[in-house]
């Protein structure tokens, strides 16, 4: 038979080994614990406690963290869930290319899907009846497109990238939190006070006319497209959107000089024809004084005549007619400065119908030239 383990009868005294080799154990009183050491019994309860208290504030600020990493991206996550089905044409991507857009510009211009359109088309996704400005292209809103005219006229290469890239800072502006744009926007109004630009200057006093509201919004795309120097807090911020911001600025000076270039010979024509103008006038006022003579001399050749006074009449003769010869020539000299007041009115519209050309090449809601 086996041995029969003892029990301690709780006031001390021996013990036997356990059955199978089981340790030693000494049962403790009713009530008890295993220990005769408080404090460790306490410990023993509270530090699993306080390593799942750890562990739950570590899985908390875990997952605000992630939240907050997530909201800080929201717009770049929406914008690539918003493209990831998008191919670009390659003429799209070709326009980004051309204008050095960087990675984070090529995205805001691709989550909008671009499309180059012709007139039917562009007209219909870009409604506009203001005539105030030519209309070249339109941003819709976030991730709600951006379209471009499509302007085939070789005259104004360029337009359409810098088209491409004004629309695409609009979309750029709409991403800025509220203490970036209102820092941008002291750099615009600070440049706007000292702004040079006739033709910027311009287009955005008719901006002003028309949207008013939208100022800085448009200064923010115009002078980043189409002024060659900027301060430079201005071109340092322009950099997050251009490698090579002057490419952009370059492809505006070619496609305004076709107007500049234009313009520029139509006043020399003008201030030509007002020179002209001032010569023929004088030409037609003397001419005008020299036939009053000439018929006051006729006349009393005639009345010399008359009263068959003919010595008279045959000595006054040949002074007669040398003045008419000078008169006539007179007449000459002056129907040649007409031809070629005729000939520069005639150059004068010929770039003005170009002039008109131009703008209904580039915009159907354009106003046209006046021709004189």
């Amino acid at each position: 038979m086996g041995n029969a383990s003892q029990v301690n009868d709780g006031e001390g005294g021996g013990s036997s080994a356990s059955s199978l080799g089981s340790p030693a154990v000494t049962p403790p009183e009713s009530g008890q614990p295993l220990t005769t050491n408080p404090e460790a019994a306490v410990q023993l309860r509270t530090r699993p406690h306080r390593l799942r208290t750890l562990l739950q504030i570590a899985v908390l600020l875990l997952v605000i963290g992630n939240g907050m990493m997530v909201w800080l991206q929201h717009d770049a996550i929406i914008d690539w869930v918003h493209s990831r089905n998008y191919d670009p044409p390659q003429e799209v991507v070709s326009l980004a290319d051309r204008t050095t857009m960087t990675p984070y510009a090529k995205r805001l211009f691709y989550v909008n899907y671009p499309a180059i359109e012709d007139k039917d088309a562009f007209n219909n996704d870009c409604p506009d009846a203001s005539h105030e400005v030519a209309v070249l292209g339109c941003y819709r809103g976030n991730r709600n497109g951006i379209y471009l005219y499509h302007v085939t006229d070789e005259r104004l290469a360029g337009i359409t990238e810098v088209t491409a890239a004004h629309e695409m800072l609009h979309q750029a502006y709409d991403r800025l939190s509220a203490s970036e744009r209102t820092h941008v926007n002291a750099m615009l109004q600070a440049y706007y006070k000292t702004l040079t630009d006739k033709n910027v200057a311009d287009k955005l006093a008719s901006y002003k006319k028309i949207e008013p509201d939208q100022m800085s919004n448009e200064m923010h795309s115009i002078f980043g497209t189409e002024v060659a120097h900027l301060p430079a807090d201005l071109e340092a911020y322009y950099q997050r959107y251009f490698t090579d911001r002057d490419k952009v600025v370059g492809y505006r000076d070619k496609y305004v000089s076709a107007f500049s270039q234009r313009q520029q010979q139509i006043d020399d024509y003008d201030k030509q024809r007002d020179e002209l103008k001032l010569k023929i006038d004088q030409a037609q006022n003397d001419l005008d004084t020299w036939e009053a003579k000439l018929k006051a001399q006729r006349d009393q050749m005639n009345a010399l005549l008359a009263a068959s006074r003919i010595d008279q009449y045959n000595a006054a003769v040949p002074g007669f007619n040398s003045q008419v010869a000078a008169y006539k020539a007179k007449v000459a000299d002056t129907n040649e400065l007409i031809n070629q007041y005729n000939s520069l009115t005639d150059k004068r519209n010929a770039l003005t119908a170009q002039e008109q050309e131009l703008l209904k090449a580039q915009d159907s809601h354009a106003s046209s030239a006046n021709a004189e």
